[in-house]
């Protein structure tokens, strides 16, 4: 993530502005999984926990995963004392096989150098679904917050167009790929709210683009 403190940075999603872009982020990721009470899930890149959190409250098996050993101390005193945090590497995961039934990812491997290997790791721990979320370079929320370099926790990351997206998966043992989008009007005002419920996620306009599918 960008320059900011792992409390600042999970304080923004208690703001109204942030809960909503959350919810809305998380109820498309959730769907895209197909994710079951009982499942065990990996979050690779968590950051602070608070998508992981949300998996957590759905009675999934949560492990969160993050080469930032601060941000995961701050996830770990927030709790629940159930979910797994470890240290790793999105490039070199450090688990067998189809060790998680479900794996999501949420505006992480923009930070990581070499996403097509993260990405092909995501592939081999999934043993049947996964959803990767990016940062949209075709969105409103670029246009506001991704140009120069990036502002605030945008800064440094990797925007992408949603067709380069599909390139990352090109060669890896994976079907039914989907390409869906959130955050269409990142403002957050009552009129972003009404047409993001409105609003096919479908469309690839959306600030966070997410690409889901299953493994083989």
């Amino acid at each position: 993530m960008g320059p900011m403190d792992a409390a600042a940075y999970d304080a923004w999603y208690d703001t109204p502005r942030g809960r909503w872009i959350g919810m809305a982020e998380f109820r498309l990721l959730s769907r895209l999984l197909q994710t079951q009470p009982g499942n065990t899930l990996l979050d690779v890149g968590c950051g602070t926990g608070w998508f992981t959190r949300r998996f957590a409250e759905e009675g999934l098996l949560v492990t969160g995963l993050d080469p930032n050993p601060d941000w995961l101390a701050f996830a770990r005193a927030k709790g629940p004392p159930e979910i797994r945090w470890i240290v790793g590497d999105a490039r070199a995961l450090p688990f067998p096989d189809y060790s998680f039934d479900q794996v999501v990812s949420v505006a992480a491997l923009c930070f990581v150098d070499d996403e097509r290997r993260a990405v092909a790791e995501i592939v081999r721990v999934a043993r049947r679904r996964f959803a990767i979320g990016w940062l949209n370079r075709t969105s409103l929320l670029y246009a506001q917050k991704g140009q120069g370099g990036g502002s605030g926790a945008y800064h440094g990351a990797r925007w992408h167009r949603p067709d380069e997206l599909l390139d990352f998966f090109s060669g890896l043992p994976v079907r039914r790929l989907a390409v869906h989008s959130a955050i269409f009007f990142p403002a957050g005002n009552g009129v972003a709210r009404t047409l993001e419920r409105l609003l096919p996620h479908t469309l690839p306009w959306g600030g966070l683009i997410v690409i889901s599918g299953e493994t083989e």
